[in-house]
């Protein structure tokens, strides 16, 4: 991956370091990677599971208040997924102007791709409270659970390895902001994610099959343990601003 090479303090004005609350800014990135743990593991397998893995559960004639908490858990999880990119740009933009705008936007279109995601499931939920046709309610219900999946397939499961892995593990390990031996595990987790969540959109392996979980753990142990560094020990900042 090629980055431009910086440019001269005419374009950047005077700030040309890190800013003076850069530790502050590092910590609530790890608080709130450590967020979309909180919400996003709940949501799927606790509180969706019954409509995801249920056809009839559409047939349930009343308002099912657990989807509705893992919509709002998965709230969470959008804001808390924009946000590490926002709280980050300021740290990342004087070394890294072009990669720290394109983590941001790899940000938005996981969250985005999430909210629709979180949408189908709502709608899912208000088909079951109103009630119908039970042929078509199942037939409707079938169709916003494989949307919600495919939001997820292509979300978490190819854009998360762009962003979060290759982008964001790229400017850790050219600036070490945080020991190498962590931002490798982005490195690694990010091209394996692309490439199963890749074969899976192309019908060549199961999604949430053994090869696609086996390409997460990198991934999901970067996250994780980038989220526990930045809350208990901050980032190198002087690397940020050469």
């Amino acid at each position: 991956m090629v980055e431009l090479a910086n440019p001269g303090p005419a374009f950047l004005g005077s700030n040309l370091t890190a800013p003076a609350n850069g530790q502050t800014m590092a910590r609530a990135t790890g608080v709130l990677f450590l967020v979309t743990y909180a919400g996003s593991i709940p949501a799927f397998f606790w509180f969706y599971a019954p409509a995801l893995t249920d056809p009839d559960f559409v047939l349930g004639r009343v308002f099912d208040r657990g989807v509705a908490i893992g919509a709002i858990l998965e709230l969470v999880v959008v804001f808390a997924n924009v946000a590490t990119a926002l709280t980050l740009y300021p740290l990342l933009k004087r070394r890294f102007p072009v990669l720290a705008l394109g983590y941001i936007a790899a940000r938005l279109m996981e969250s985005g791709l999430i909210a629709m995601g979180i949408i189908a499931m709502m709608a899912l939920n208000t088909l079951r409270a109103e009630g119908g046709d039970p042929a078509t309610l199942v037939m409707a219900g079938r169709a916003l659970v494989a949307l919600h999946d495919w939001t997820f397939r292509i979300g978490p499961g190819v854009v998360v390895g762009v962003g979060n892995g290759l982008m964001l593990g790229y400017m850790m390990w050219v600036s070490r902001a945080v020991p190498r031996a962590l931002s490798v595990l982005g490195l690694i987790g990010g091209p394996l994610i692309v490439v199963s969540g890749v074969l899976v959109v192309l019908g060549l392996v199961p999604a949430g099959g053994f090869v696609q979980i086996i390409a997460t753990v990198p991934e999901f142990f970067w996250e994780l343990l980038l989220g526990l560094w930045l809350v208990i020990r901050g980032m190198t900042l002087r690397s940020l601003s050469m």
